[in-house]
């Protein structure tokens, strides 16, 4: 049956997905006063490095409050991102962050194999997140030397 709803752009996708961000970055609360599992569908999936894939927004609420303690501040570099838009639902976001983390500060390019980057894949229907697959190295902190000859310092 066709919808009456006119079609999302890809800017109004960019949209919810830059505001659910902002919203992340202000420890959970969107600038309009949303909580930030109210830019997720009821029966959204969440993937997150070392947590896994959360379905549904009690899952995400739990992978939510597993990584808050863990994080002090986070601040994505919103200037930075870049998209790959497909005029689909789906689009990705390639973009860099700094922050606090209860191990220890990070900042993207110190040093330059740490924290900091990350990709987003996102799937945008009716303004909400239906899917969203973030790609990065959870060890914020950069403690994670010494599985890597070349991190821990004794390779020479």
């Amino acid at each position: 049956m066709p919808s009456n709803q006119a079609a999302t752009t890809d800017e109004q996708r960019k949209a919810v997905v830059l505001a659910y961000l902002k919203a992340f970055d202000n420890g959970g609360t969107g600038t309009d006063g949303r909580s930030v599992l109210d830019f997720f569908a009821q029966d959204a999936q969440f993937f997150y490095p070392k947590w896994g894939l959360a379905k549904g927004r009690p899952e995400i609420s739990r992978l939510f409050d597993d990584l808050g303690p863990t994080m002090k501040s986070i601040t994505h570099h919103f200037w930075s991102f870049n998209w790959l838009t497909t005029g689909t639902d789906l689009l990705a976001a390639e973009g860099t962050t700094h922050g606090e983390h209860h191990d220890g500060p990070w900042h993207v390019g110190l040093p330059e194999w740490g924290a900091g980057r990350f990709c987003g894949v996102f799937e945008v229907r009716d303004d909400l997140i239906q899917r969203a697959f973030i790609y990065m190295d959870p060890d914020y902190a950069g403690q994670d030397t010494a599985r890597y000859p070349w991190l821990d310092g004794t390779r020479h």
